[in-house]
């Protein structure tokens, strides 16, 4: 090697090179590898020492200090203990004379590279690592330092990263724990002696009586004087320094707090200055001051303080998160709530100068957010502790969380305050059913804060209260498939069902007379219709008038949607008990859905189009969704009146219809039509009157829908359409005997129905067979499209139902399948309409095919199979893309449901099944990344043996007992073995989707039929599986999946323990390479031979982190090292 001070300008100019935007990648590339091959010379850390001494370049300190970071974290070991000494008292050295001038990142790497050193070492080899971090914290002049160095070690050591071995990592947190008394000591010391010093107790007045910052609140919160009188003292004013301090001891007791459990070496002192610095996040003051002095340098000081605000509630909610409380613990918890909520009071207080919500603008957003997660915390983890304590006022506290739930600056503050009422709520609800009999005394005590709650809710979600806020949210931009004004309404609704769920009555009389309010506007608007020469106009033009209107109608959209959230409330038990309400709310809505679908008002013309004519539209669309809401009311409805007085009820749903039926035609706008359908489907599957069909509105829709000439409706409102007829035919109606369901005449209507629906499609069957020319292809493909997306729909509402309703399906259905199976050969190569095609099968399969017969359903399998070829798959795999993909998925899917058919009629398919699965479709997926296909074939396989067991094990209940023993006999060998081959193979690929399932269905292979007890498996498989899992576990390639792994491996050496302990750990070990005979011995040694389940995968976790461990150790020893 060159001498020191050539090397160090020559690295110099080549980082200045290497960073320089002109230096191309190539060069970049080779400076590089310089670099590394510089570094991996023994020795190479002399230099690095004479460099980070020397030199004032950043990037070459940097560079120097990863070359320690190398060295220390993995080549350590073979390192000389002489040179050991020497790094481990020079590096402390050089932070001591250089920790004020270094670059504060360098600083930091530094401190790092010796806390590495201190996580080999100490205290063997560097007994006093941690007593030189205590001393420089005790001296003023490397306090900062010495703080920066304890909250790294509490980084590096208590949840150590790099790999260490087991016995080490336990034995840092052993000698850690020891040292949280002392240090826990210290850092309260600091920084109450920082506040101490900077109090201005003496120089400030008392506060005046009136200025009322000591409510009465406060007193029954804190209970004592003497801890209200020490939080009203005045916040000090820090120096710079002391503020660094200060920001430093907080952020080590955060990182403190998140591993070191909850005990008594947590003072009520060291609390309370906690909450001390918790307050300099809620004074305004600080802020003002800062403004006022006008000097950027006092802004970015009331800044600091904002932050140190920050840093102490972090330290409060590490605290807060721990479920598991001592009870010696339990007092200090109570002590912790008192303290944020005379904060919470703070924050929350208004006087004339400000309101709450300028009060809480002012405040640093994180503080608001830690604030509002200290808030979730306590009502979601402490709540159900701390409510029992006589002395605190829960009430009061919910008053305090009210005020600053609806004063939160933001939308997303509010978003979070709603989560925790929502929490709130459910634990209300739950401890109302736990506790039935004094549910009334836990209501009454409740009772007022939420009806206040579900009465600020809904003024939030109106326009005519909270316009300008409700302007600002976007209602365009969908994320995650809804828009921020939606997520807004939902969240807002949720929390109004959840009070209707305590308090029924209560939340109906406040919602009911709110949504009567804006009825009467949008009913009332019937007298401004003028006719005019083009159609009908709305004759309201003044601008204001318009304004209004519009949020009238917006607001009447959301309380729609409330009445319709609530739906649920009025069913079941409390039917009758709350009967007279829901009839009003049914009774209004079918009015105002008639009402809108005769006077058109969404083809009406406005003066403000862009802004009246959607929201009319969306008025009419959501008072439908809204009494579709009440369809399992209407049938309860039916169910009690159908044989005494039903006029009433007749009444409703032919009123519903003939708002339904205008609706009904491509000329209306989508989102209209497709309400329109979804109640039309609801009122014939969910309620199912008998006398649907004879009602005029629906035998319009009949004609409509069967008359080729009418125009098609949209692809969506088709099917719904089609649904509604089709099960107003085929469900059984509700509430009468067999004998008078009239199925032959239903029978025959349904045949003529689906006859015009497939008119066209029938017709195919004759010309698809010849070659088509492109335009012909394409209408043809239109033609397939349209009917056959009408009849999977068909099939699939029906095939839960009645076998008599799936037969009349079936029969109307059966000569559209058979010119289907007939177009499926022609098509075979248009992967997007065999796409179509197998869907529809696959649904028939899932829900017809026991209709379908047993002659016809091989007939289907048949074809499938001999068009599958072996090239068919390739081509549609290999080269059709997704679509491919998909057809192939299908195909596998319709297998699936064939072979988990019970009894023997589809028995003599499975040897062609097995044989297309392992001989056609696994090659071709086996060595492909992609996981397509790949998740479908292997749970066709996991079916076949769950299914059909016996087709491979045919063990007789007979042979068992005469034995003694089940040693049954095997059938079909050669494929079993296949298949588990191929579930071993999967393992080896690094898709985890595919690793988890397999997992899982080998686990339920064993655990429903015993596999890995089978002999063919105990002897041939079992541990080639266990080694093959072991591996993946070394690997660290799926370590989401730990658990499940070692589970899986204690279940499979489970059957045969003593194999395992004797054979095959052993011989594991033996085949590891990277490491010599004495580690092998150790880690032999360290697994125990325990039988339960937690000690097995803990051992098995011992042994791979410390086989990864000695590896790494090993890799670092210098070249040619003898190791004794």
């Amino acid at each position: 090697m060159a001498s020191e001070e050539a090397s160090l300008r020559a690295l110099e100019s080549l980082m200045t090179e290497f960073f320089h935007n002109c230096t191309t990648n190539e060069r970049k590339r080779e400076i590089e590898e310089l670099l590394n091959n510089f570094a991996q010379q023994i020795g190479a850390w002399r230099f690095c020492l004479y460099f980070l001494s020397s030199t004032r370049n950043d990037y070459v300190m940097m560079y120097s200090l990863t070359v320690f970071e190398n060295l220390i974290n993995k080549m350590w070991l073979g390192v000389p203990s002489q040179d050991k000494m020497e790094i481990r008292s020079c590096l402390p050295k050089l932070l001591l004379a250089h920790h004020k001038t270094l670059p504060y990142f360098i600083r930091n790497k530094l401190c790092k590279v010796i806390v590495d050193i201190g996580r080999q070492d100490w205290p063997m080899f560097y007994h006093d690592f941690f007593t030189n971090i205590l001393q420089l914290i005790q001296s003023p002049v490397t306090t900062p330092l010495g703080l920066i160095m304890l909250k790294t070690t509490s980084e590096e050591l208590a949840c150590p990263r790099e790999d260490l071995s087991v016995a080490r990592k336990e034995e840092l947190r052993k000698l850690l724990l020891d040292q949280v008394q002392t240090v826990l000591g210290l850092l309260t010391g600091i920084l109450e002696s920082i506040w101490d010093k900077h109090s201005v107790t003496a120089a400030t007045p008392p506060p005046s009586p009136t200025s009322g910052e000591s409510g009465d609140l406060l007193s029954s919160l804190l209970q004592s004087p003497s801890a209200a009188k020490l939080l009203n003292q005045p916040i000090p004013i820090l120096d710079t320094e002391s503020e660094y301090i200060c920001s430093l001891a907080l952020e080590c007791l955060a990182h403190l707090f998140s591993w070191i459990p909850l005990s008594t070496s947590i003072t009520p002192s060291l609390l309370t200055t906690i909450f001390h610095f918790a307050r300099f996040g809620c004074d305004t003051r600080v802020r003002k001051m800062s403004s006022v002095n006008g000097s950027s340098q006092n802004s970015v000081l009331g800044q600091e303080r904002g932050r140190l605000g920050v840093l102490a509630m972090s330290c409060i909610n590490e605290l807060m998160s721990k479920n598991c409380v001592p009870m010696e613990f339990e007092e200090y918890l109570l002590r912790m709530f008192q303290q944020t909520f005379y904060l919470l009071q703070k924050i929350t207080k208004e006087n004339n100068a400000h309101t709450v919500k300028s009060r809480l603008e002012e405040l640093d957003e994180s503080y608001i957010e830690k604030f509002t997660d200290f808030l979730r915390l306590f009502v979601s983890v402490h709540l159900r502790r701390i409510e029992s304590y006589s002395q605190f006022p829960v009430v009061e506290f919910l008053a305090l969380l009210f005020k600053y739930t609806f004063h939160q600056p933001t939308h997303e503050g509010y978003f979070s305050c709603l989560d925790i009422w929502t929490l709130f709520l459910d634990y209300l609800t739950s401890k109302i059913k736990s506790r039935l009999a004094d549910k009334e005394a836990v209501l009454n005590r409740y009772e007022d804060a939420l009806v206040l709650l579900l009465t600020e809710v809904l003024n939030r979600i109106q326009f005519r209260y909270n316009q300008a806020q409700l302007e600002e949210l976007d209602d365009e931009t969908l994320d995650d498939d809804q828009t921020e004004w939606q997520r807004y309404l939902r969240q807002s609704l949720e929390v109004v069902a959840k009070v209707m769920e305590l308090l029924p009555t209560h939340a109906f009389s406040t919602l009911f007379p709110v949504l009567q309010d804006n009825l009467e506007v949008y009913l009332g608007l019937q007298q401004f219709v003028v006719t005019s020469g083009t159609g009908h106009r709305l004759n309201i033009t003044a601008e204001n008038d318009c304004r209004r209107l519009h949020c009238s109608l917006r607001d009447l959209s959301s309380l729609l949607q409330a009445v319709g959230r609530l739906a649920e409330y009025f069913i079941g038990d409390v039917f009758a008990a709350r009967f007279n309400d829901a009839l009003t709310v049914v009774e209004r809505l079918v009015k105002v859905t008639l009402y809108g679908s005769q006077i058109k008002l969404y083809n009406i013309e406005t003066a403000v189009p862009s802004v009246l004519k959607p929201d009319l539209i969306d008025v009419h669309a959501q008072s439908l969704a809204a009494l579709q809401a009440y369809a399992h009311w209407l049938a309860q409805f039916y169910s009690e009146v159908h044989r005494q007085n039903p006029d009433q009820f007749i009444s409703l749903v032919s009123t519903a219809l003939e708002a339904i039926t205008p609706l009904i035609s491509s000329k209306v706008q989508e989102k209209l039509l497709l309400s329109a359908c979804h109640l039309l489907v609801s009122l014939a599957t969910t309620v199912r009157p008998v006398f649907l069909i004879s009602i005029p509105a629906v035998q319009k829709v009949f004609n409509r829908i069967t008359d080729t000439s009418a125009q098609r409706l949209p692809d969506k409102a088709q099917v719904l359409v089609c649904r509604a007829l089709s099960n107003v035919l085929l469900l059984p109606w509700p509430n009468l005997p067999e004998s008078e369901q009239q199925w032959a005449v239903r029978s025959t209507n349904h045949a003529s129905l689906i006859s015009a629906l497939t008119r066209e499609y029938r017709q195919l069957k004759s010309s698809a067979i010849l070659p088509q020319r492109k335009v012909q292809l394409e209408d043809t493909k239109v033609i397939i499209h349209q009917t056959l997306s009408v009849l999977e729909d068909i099939v699939e509402s029906i095939s839960g139902e009645s076998t008599k309703s799936r037969q009349i399906c079936y029969q109307s259905l059966q000569e559209s399948v058979q010119v289907s199976l007939a177009l499926f050969p022609a098509f075979i190569h248009q992967s997007d309409v065999t796409d179509e095609m197998l869907s529809f099968f696959l649904t028939l399969f899932q829900g017809l095919r026991v209709q379908m017969g047993v002659p016809f359903t091989e007939q289907i399998i048949q074809t499938f199979l001999n068009m599958f070829t072996r090239e068919q798959l390739a081509e549609s795999i290999l080269h059709e893309g997704s679509t491919g993909c998909r057809v192939v998925e299908k195909f596998l899917k319709i297998l699936q449901v064939v072979v988990q058919e019970p009894g023997q009629v589809f028995k003599p398919f499975l040897p062609s099944v097995i044989s297309l699965c392992m001989e056609q479709v696994y090659p071709i997926i086996a060595e492909r990344s992609s996981p397509d296909v790949k998740a479908e074939l292997f749970e066709l396989l996991f079916r076949i043996l769950h299914h059909n067991w016996r087709y491979f094990f045919k063990s007789s209940v007979l042979a068992s007992v005469q034995r003694g023993v089940a040693e049954e006999q095997m059938e079909n060998e050669a494929q079993f073995s296949a298949i588990m081959q191929a579930f071993g193979q999967s393992f080896l690929q690094p898709d985890i989707h595919l690793f988890k399932q397999n997992l899982f269905y080998l686990e339920t292979l064993n655990t429903k039929q015993k596999l890995y007890h089978k002999k063919i498996f105990r002897t041939t498989m079992l541990f080639q599986f266990v080694n093959v899992l072991l591996q993946v576990l070394v690997h660290k390639s799926h370590d989401l999946l730990q658990e499940e792994i070692g589970i899986a491996t204690y279940n499979m050496a489970s059957v045969d323990f003593d194999g395992f302990y004797s054979a095959f750990l052993p011989e594991f070990l033996a085949n590891c390479d990277g490491v010599d005979s004495n580690q092998k011995n150790v880690l032999g040694r360290n697994f125990k031979m325990d039988r339960d389940l937690p000690s097995f995968t803990q051992n098995v976790h011992r042994l791979v982190n410390d086989l990864r461990y000695y590896r790494l150790c090993n890799d670092s020893l210098p070249p040619g090292t003898v190791k004794l």
